[in-house]
């Protein structure tokens, strides 16, 4: 196994775990501490327009859901939303250098803060390339079934690289 690294993670890909997995427990072996800013757990608990992915998040008690707002630099809070911004900041102020995210702009402002990056399907390969057991297409499928946007040229690259 690799060496289990820190990591803060967005709502997005929080979501697409629970709808492909059914829950967020693929997180607790593959990291050694999984971050979650405030401002994420915020907006989960607020549940959308579905609730999903509410009692699945309460449930993942190995999460270090952080309980108090963070301070946001203007120049992240007014290029990202919320979560996003608040994922980077949160990274920077307790230097961990990784961060789950999946929107293009939140990865590109990640790069240029120089953190390392994964989104929910980096974790799909980071777990099927550490020997956990699922058919990464009917993960893929079920996340898609729950309304997670996944181009066909990305799952392509991914299915290719889990074999």
């Amino acid at each position: 196994m690799r060496e289990r690294k820190e990591i803060v993670i967005n709502t997005g890909p929080i979501l697409a775990i629970i709808a492909g997995f059914g829950n967020l427990d693929i997180l607790k072996p593959l990291y050694k501490k999984v971050f979650v800013p405030y401002e994420v757990c915020q907006e989960i608990i607020a549940g959308g327009t579905t609730g999903f992915g509410i009692n699945e998040f309460i449930d993942a008690r190995f999460l270090y859901k952080i309980n108090k707002p963070i301070f946001i630099p203007p120049h992240l809070r007014n290029s990202l939303d919320l979560g996003e911004s608040s994922v980077i900041q949160t990274a920077l102020d307790n230097n961990i250098q990784t961060v789950c995210i999946d929107e293009a702009v939140g990865r590109r402002i990640a790069r240029l803060n120089e953190l390392k990056l994964t989104g929910s399907l980096g974790i799909l390969i980071k777990a099927k390339k550490e020997g956990y057991s699922f058919v990464p297409s009917k993960v893929i499928n079920k996340m898609q079934s729950k309304g997670i946007r996944l181009s066909e040229r990305l799952i392509s690259a991914v299915l290719k690289q889990v074999g």
